[in-house]
């Protein structure tokens, strides 16, 4: 067996194994690395520790541990909680508040997983108690994150930049992150309306209609002069209040008790304000004066916890470690495999299939249906590499084909059998999880032919790139 085949076996079996078994995705790669490059390559150690991504690794923990900072000083919490408010309690737009929420975290360095994590507990709360699908709200957060997950400064679009630029291909960040934006904003719309939206409008206009409040509002019944928990004050603990519009087809209201979740409107604390000036000096020093995303974000992260040492205590446990590991052990290995020139050689083998157009959705599937089951991040990191001797010639447009892969590879997540998709799932009620992960699986599956050739038809047909 020749040296590129035994690699892309080693890389098979990574997948196989990591998926099957709970053994790290990214710690068999950095073994196999070790074994192919000293068995099989005559490598040493320092040759394969050559193939470490050093500003990858940078980037992740930077933007990582920013993000830690700002969750554990309720800077996050904070902002959900004012999305909310501006919306007026209006429950019809609760699920693009959290839709937005989702794509900012995402956009301004969390990890897909962890902000879906975060956001999913809170968004399947609103769903359970104003009666919104469950499957509406979970893909809304899981389509949100994916949304923001490519711009330039995101995981996602840290990944898929640093991997082209090594690789001297034409880019186009900026198009990245507002195609995968559009596209999920898309896609998120066919949802709304797919799974309960059209009622939701529909309540909203009977409560219209009956009370005159304008919108599907949350009503409290309190003493005269307490604020709306969801319009913009406080509930007192202990009470209860009428969901206006909520409750039946004709908008009747429904007394529930309010729960722990209803806190008093709060003005932004000192750490707030210094965690947001710093996640826009992260965002204007990347995007407007170039400067290196890791290395700012570890800057900020540094400075917060000048400013703040007991809230920012914790942050580094709580840096997403797991896709540091991951990240960097998949691109140590398709670093060894670049030197032993299995990229080539796949590369080549691509290029005799006599359609380019064909080998690109071929690509493009192969992407969808990996990840629909395996890592984002890791298919990222290793797709792209394996694809670029096919874009180096010329034949089809590499910017418009990586962001078709990247759309492809993401839009996925929503599978019960990613991390994103099983948040949702655990996140459900108890009594609709069941059909929750149904839904969750047949959208996911749905989604592993539909995004591949839709993003193949937007954006390489054209020849974009």
């Amino acid at each position: 067996m020749s040296i590129e085949l035994i690699t892309i076996v080693a890389l098979a079996l990574v997948f196989l194994i990591a998926t099957i078994l709970p053994v790290h995705m990214g710690a068999l790669a950095f073994v196999a690395a070790f074994v192919v490059g000293t068995a099989f390559v005559g490598e040493d150690t320092d040759d394969i520790v050559g193939g470490f991504p050093g500003d990858l690794f940078v980037i992740l923990v930077g933007v990582t541990l920013l993000f830690a900072i700002a969750k554990g000083n309720g800077t996050v919490d904070r902002l959900v909680q004012l999305a909310v408010r501006a919306v007026g309690g209006r429950i019809a737009l609760i699920p693009w508040v959290m839709f937005g929420v989702t794509a900012v975290l995402t956009a301004v360095g969390a990890v897909v997983p962890a902000a879906v994590a975060i956001i999913a507990p809170i968004g399947m709360g609103f769903a359970q108690r104003y009666k919104i699908n469950p499957m509406l709200m979970g893909l809304l957060i899981i389509n949100g994150a994916s949304a923001g997950g490519f711009s330039p400064i995101s995981i996602f679009g840290s990944i898929v930049n640093g991997v082209v630029a090594r690789n001297n291909l034409p880019s186009n960040p900026g198009l990245l992150f507002v195609s995968s934006f559009v596209f999920n904003l898309v896609l998120s719309i066919v949802v709304f309306l797919m799974f309960g939206g059209r009622e939701l409008l529909r309540r909203s206009r009977d409560a219209a209609g009956s009370s005159g409040a304008g919108g599907d509002r949350v009503a409290v019944a309190a003493e005269p002069g307490t604020s709306l928990a969801l319009g913009g004050g406080a509930v007192p603990h202990g009470r209860s209040r009428t969901v206006t519009g909520g409750s039946g087809p004709g908008g009747s209201g429904a007394t529930e008790p309010v729960g722990p979740d209803d806190e008093p409107h709060r003005p932004l604390e000192r750490d707030h304000v210094f965690t947001i000036l710093g996640l826009v000096a992260l965002a204007v020093g990347a995007l407007a004066f170039g400067l290196d995303v890791g290395f700012t974000a570890l800057t900020v992260a540094a400075v917060l916890s000048v400013i703040s040492p007991s809230s920012a205590k914790a942050a580094v446990g709580q840096v997403a470690w797991p896709t540091v590991l991951l990240i960097c052990g998949i691109v140590t290995f398709v670093s060894l495999m670049e030197r032993v020139g299995t990229i080539d050689w796949l590369g080549n083998l691509v290029t005799t299939i006599g359609s380019p157009l064909l080998a690109a959705i071929i690509i493009c599937l192969i992407g969808a249906i990996v990840s629909a089951f395996a890592s984002t991040t890791g298919i990222l990191g290793a797709l792209i590499p394996l694809a670029v001797p096919f874009l180096l010639a010329g034949e089809v447009g590499a910017v418009g084909l990586i962001i078709a892969l990247s759309l492809s590879s993401s839009v996925v997540d929503s599978s019960p059998f990613s991390t994103s998709g099983a948040l949702v799932v655990a996140n459900a009620p108890a009594d609709r999880t069941d059909r929750v992960f149904r839904g969750l699986m047949i959208w996911g599956f749905s989604m592993c032919a539909v995004a591949p050739l839709l993003s193949w038809l937007i954006f390489v047909v054209p020849g974009w790139g």
